[in-house]
């Protein structure tokens, strides 16, 4: 590989497109390395017969560092909000009934404070012990929304409870891009060629480079295997994915979270009708999944929570497909682990990486975010200190 006296960013997603405008912000040369023809990795929006689908929720929470970086660099553009709570027709699966609030129980534990909530205890056994066990394992469930695990109530209680209370803010924090992700990811490719960048895309990587700071801006098994680093392991989510258009009919509701199993559907056109056909509702489920659970269980459930939340749904549909969303969903905190524990994003001798599960705080895309500006800031002091020392 030819040399070039700046920094290799491998992966165009929204973590290596961070950290390639940090790093070109602050006057080093960048080349991004996607191996994909189309940049965005998991914040890719595919546009087929007119719906455009991103693979999973394609939330930007308000309250998170990334919101306002994007904003001050005019990158944030067109975004839909949470439609009003009053005729957004939320709806709760509990007890095997459709419900319009979820229990009191769960409303009372979002009272209680994040530092309230112990790092190294279940979040099921602290939440049961606050409001009972009802209202504890109703919370679990719902915070699958932020983590895409099938069992949230075995994982750190301040984990699950920090991700559950900023997932049921008033005000929601969620936003979502007008037009689906890509949306975003176009204005960040833009800005980044504006400073300079150099974007390959169709360009995959299978060594390092030879000369400079890299940062590995992909998936954690991507780059395990990249830096053959049998370390980097973390857990995270696996989820069957669907994504189903109906034809519009008044009344539909705008969420329908289940309760009583981790899993929820969501319609993304009562925010953001750009994303189907005129007339047509474009409509996505995650349904979280146990290491040994198929698919076609999850589609099973993803199928029972429609017959509650959209009856008559099957004779509306003009499109439908199914996905396995295995390890892209972002880090998840066993009891007595935090963030910090997580593979870090200095690997030394000028390797950093970045992404959803790495060592960097956050919610969601926050994590690939903030370790994607930390690991620009550190490939960035590496390449002075070098200039430095040559000189």
């Amino acid at each position: 590989m030819a040399r070039h006296a700046g920094i290799t960013v491998i992966g165009g997603g929204f973590a290596g497109l961070t950290a390639a405008i940090t790093a070109a912000e602050a006057g080093a040369q960048v080349v991004v390395h996607e191996a994909h023809h189309t940049l965005g990795g998991r914040a890719r929006t595919t546009v087929t017969g007119g719906y455009r689908t991103n693979e999973g929720p394609h939330a930007l929470y308000n309250g998170g560092p990334h919101w306002a970086w994007l904003k001050q660099r005019g990158l944030l553009g067109p975004m839909a909000s949470v439609p009003p709570l009053e005729g957004a027709r939320f709806r709760f699966r509990h007890g095997g009934t459709l419900r319009r609030t979820p229990p009191l129980a769960m409303l009372k534990l979002l009272r209680r404070g994040v530092e309230q909530a112990p790092v190294d205890g279940h979040f099921l056994t602290w939440a049961a012990g606050e409001v009972g066990e009802e209202g504890a394992r109703a919370a679990a469930h719902y915070a699958a929304v932020a983590l895409f695990h099938h069992d949230p109530g075995a994982l750190s209680a301040r984990f699950v409870h920090e991700r559950l209370r900023r997932a049921t803010k008033l005000p929601p924090e969620a936003h979502y891009p007008r037009g689906g992700w890509s949306s975003v990811i176009d204005r960040m490719a833009a800005h980044a060629w504006d400073l300079g960048v150099r974007i390959e895309t169709a360009s995959r990587l299978t060594e390092l480079p030879e000369d400079g700071p890299v940062v590995v801006a992909t998936s954690l098994d991507a780059a395990r295997r990249l830096l053959d680093d049998d370390t980097l392991r973390w857990e995270s989510g696996r989820t069957a994915l669907i994504d189903l258009a109906l034809r519009t009919r008044r009344g539909d509701a705008f969420i329908v979270s289940d309760l009583d199993a981790p899993g929820w559907l969501e319609r993304f056109t009562a925010q953001d009708r750009s994303l189907a056909p005129r007339g047509e509702q474009l409509l996505q489920g995650q349904l979280p999944l146990a290491p040994d659970e198929s698919r076609a269980a999850g589609m099973a459930r993803a199928e029972r929570l429609l017959d509650l939340g959209f009856p008559g749904w099957r004779e509306r549909v003009t499109w439908r497909r199914e996905a396995l969303a295995a390890g892209r969903t972002g880090a998840v905190d066993r009891p007595g682990t935090t963030w910090r524990d997580r593979p870090a994003v200095d690997r030394g001798d000028g390797i950093y990486l970045a992404g959803d599960q790495v060592a960097a705080p956050g919610v969601l895309s926050e994590v690939s975010f903030t370790s994607g500006v930390e690991a620009a800031n550190l490939a960035v002091a590496w390449l002075g200190l070098r200039r430095l020392r040559a000189a």
